[in-house]
């Protein structure tokens, strides 16, 4: 952790599509600014980890509310290594794994999960006081009185390639998975992926993330935060 970072408030919000950046970035800003980090994807993953593993169909919403609502569910903070665990069950790699991508904008559709969610992220937040947290719906939805908002984004190559990589997966293949996650996403009923009115754009396509984190300390600079 870096020394000498002011104690009060900062929370930064950080949005945008798969393979944008998100992840590495704030794990990275938040260790710099000597905050905690919520990984907000990891928590719909691990619910959906427990939803598969219940048995019921995903499109009985009500039994996957129920999963939800029942799932012990707990996530680190630390941006130096943290573990999520459901019911017990450390679910860390697990929740990363094709079957779980496949389903995670299914689940994360569902308005009772997105309820129960937004409320342990608001609380989660709420306790720590200065942190980066990273979703698809921080800034409009989880943290709109956020300090900063950004909204990562990269062209569809440039996250297909970054995403294929991570996976060690078909670059057409990841294209065309994250381009159906996309789709589902920014166009659900509830807390749909979309960029905050007041988010500044940051397009990594041409940036490297030490150069991407640099730019977001700028900007908390300026705002008086950083």
């Amino acid at each position: 952790m870096e020394e000498n970072v002011p104690a009060g408030r900062c929370v930064v919000a950080v949005d945008g599509p798969s393979g944008s950046g998100k992840s590495t970035v704030s794990r990275r800003l938040a260790t710099g600014l000597g905050a905690r980090y919520l990984d907000t994807g990891a928590m719909y993953r691990a619910l959906t980890w427990a939803v598969l593993r219940s048995g019921v169909e995903l499109t009985d919403t009500e039994s996957v509310a129920k999963v939800a609502a029942e799932a012990d569910l707990r996530i680190g903070t630390d941006p130096q290594g943290y573990a999520v665990t459901v019911d017990g069950t450390d679910v860390s790699t697990a929740i990363r794994g094709a079957e779980v991508t496949k389903a995670v904008s299914a689940v994360s559709a569902v308005a009772a999960v997105r309820e129960l969610l937004v409320d342990r992220q608001r609380r989660v937040i709420a306790d720590a006081g200065r942190i980066v947290v990273e979703g698809r719906d921080i800034g409009s939805v989880v943290a709109p009185d956020a300090e900063l908002k950004v909204y990562l984004t990269a062209s569809e190559a440039a996250r297909a390639k970054r995403r294929s990589a991570e996976d060690a997966a078909d670059v057409a293949a990841t294209a065309a998975d994250l381009a159906r996650r996309d789709r589902l996403d920014s166009t659900r009923k509830v807390n749909p992926l979309q960029q905050a009115p007041d988010a500044v754009v940051l397009d990594t396509t041409e940036l490297g993330i030490d150069e991407v984190v640099a730019r977001l300390r700028d900007m908390l600079t300026e705002r008086g935060v950083a």
